[in-house]
């Protein structure tokens, strides 16, 4: 069986025309993320990364509790935090923020 070796893995189309996750996940580079934990905490910040165990590191991050009435208390400023892939629950796009004030982690 032989193999072309100009062929990367990275590089197959899938079945339905959709190129693989790394193009996804370039996309969602430095786009404001919304991650709710299994503890309850809501975090907000940076997409900067990820790893194959699904931790995920978010940069200028707030973190958001609720107190015992349910309203949410005034944000908890971080900056760069790591978010074990085990603790997460659900991961959005924040589009709440507006994107032209937010600081930019890259050279553009």
């Amino acid at each position: 069986m032989s193999t072309n070796p100009s062929v990367q893995p990275s590089e197959i189309i899938k079945d339905n025309g959709e190129i693989d996750g790394k193009i996804r996940l370039r996309k969602w580079l430095n786009m404001n993320f919304r991650i709710e934990m299994t503890d309850g905490r809501v975090l907000i910040g940076v997409f900067l990364c990820t790893d194959r165990d699904a931790n995920v590191i978010l940069g200028a991050c707030s973190e958001y509790l609720k107190n015992n009435d349910g309203e949410t208390e005034e944000p908890r400023v971080l900056g760069l935090v790591m978010v074990p892939g085990r603790h997460i629950v659900s991961i959005k796009i924040d589009d709440t923020m507006d994107s032209t004030t937010s600081q930019k982690y890259y050279y553009e």
